[in-house]
């Protein structure tokens, strides 16, 4: 047997040859020969042509997020309008597809800027002047998000190359809070009317952003801070303190008169219940002395001279209750010598003769 057939083993009959790798460099160069051999007949550029129109029909193939509407526009032309999932469309440059975000709200800040955890005043847009010619210091945030029906009107009428959505709904709450706040009184905008000022701020903006079919719905407008300038602050806080010792004072004579109406009620009530109470018990008792009266009337008709001589009688008890009296009947008293004793005189001669 020759030496070279040893049936796998080695020359000198030890263990079988281990498989060699093969030969990357020689696999890439058959490739490439029957490469060429292919095009050199004519049969690849068929195939690279169909593999080339099925990548680009597949980049239509599209996905809208759940967060999102999918806005087909062909040649520049709108045409549909489609909801979250996967779709199709005509390849680019046929057709082309936008998706803006239609549930992430947006923010806008009006006299003020965000710097991290700190803010920085832009003076250009946070004074305002107020109805009565007073300059007020306004930072106004503004909060707004695309319309699901309104993506296509976003697209054309706001979001192109040259412009910027925050921009037209920034000119378009300054020019709502200015026109707002100019109808106000800055008493009004600083005290009671922020909450006015608010709401119709927002139905200000609103009807902008509606009349240049913009797309977009304001959800919030909060007035961040209203203050007078800072020229003029420390004027400001001595007149808002003015006005609390005012309001101070007027709740005292309040809680005072609320204090002191009632007992004044309830004096005047008891006074006059007294008053009702003398006025009936007079008019009892004049009423008894009527009736007594009347009842003394008839029986001095009765008997005129008896009744006259009682009446005396009884009078002159009541006026000299404790003298003692002695009455004589007419004719009676003649041949009488009256003796009026005057008490406390005594004869002067019985007291000398009594003093020895």
């Amino acid at each position: 047997m020759p030496w070279n057939d040893s049936g796998g083993h080695g020359p000198w009959g030890s263990g079988p040859v281990p498989p060699q790798p093969p030969d990357i460099d020689k696999m890439i160069e058959q490739m490439r020969e029957r490469l060429q051999h292919k095009l050199r007949a004519g049969r690849f550029w068929p195939v690279l042509g169909g593999a080339a129109l099925l990548l680009w029909m597949a980049t239509g193939i599209y996905l809208v997020a759940p967060d999102e509407k999918g806005v087909v526009m062909r040649f520049g032309r709108y045409v549909e309008t489609t909801e979250s999932g996967p779709h199709y469309h005509l390849p680019y440059p046929i057709e082309t597809v936008y998706t803006p975000k239609v549930t992430q709200v947006q923010r806008v800040e009006i006299g003020y800027r965000t710097r991290g955890r700190s803010t920085v005043n832009v003076a250009e847009e946070a004074l305002m002047l107020t109805g009565d010619e007073n300059i007020i210091d306004i930072n106004l945030s503004v909060q707004y998000r695309i319309e699901e029906a309104g993506a296509a009107n976003f697209l054309f009428n706001v979001k192109n190359p040259s412009s910027d959505p925050h921009m037209l709904v920034r000119n378009a709450s300054e020019a709502s809070i200015r026109q707002v706040i100019g109808r106000n009184s800055i008493d009004t905008a600083l005290t009671t009317g922020k909450e006015k000022i608010q709401a119709d701020t927002k139905q200000t903006l609103q009807a902008i952003l509606d009349h240049y079919r913009s797309g977009m719905r304001v959800i919030a407008v909060q007035l961040q801070q209203v203050s007078p300038p800072e020229e003029v602050i420390h004027a400001f806080k001595d007149v808002a303190s003015a006005r609390e010792d005012r309001e101070r004072a007027i709740n005292e004579a309040e809680g005072y008169a609320n204090d002191i109406l009632p007992k004044a009620k309830g004096e005047a009530a008891k006074q006059v219940q007294e008053a009702e109470g003398y006025k009936a018990a007079k008019q009892a008792k004049a009423e008894g002395d009527v009736h007594r009266f009347l009842s003394l009337l008839n029986e001095y008709n009765k008997a005129k001279d008896v009744t006259r001589t009682r009446l005396y009688l009884e009078t002159m008890e009541k006026i000299l209750p404790d003298v003692n009296k002695v009455v004589l009947q007419p004719g009676v008293q003649q041949g009488v010598l009256p003796y009026l004793p005057l008490p406390g005189r005594t004869n002067p001669a019985a007291e000398k003769g009594g003093g020895q």
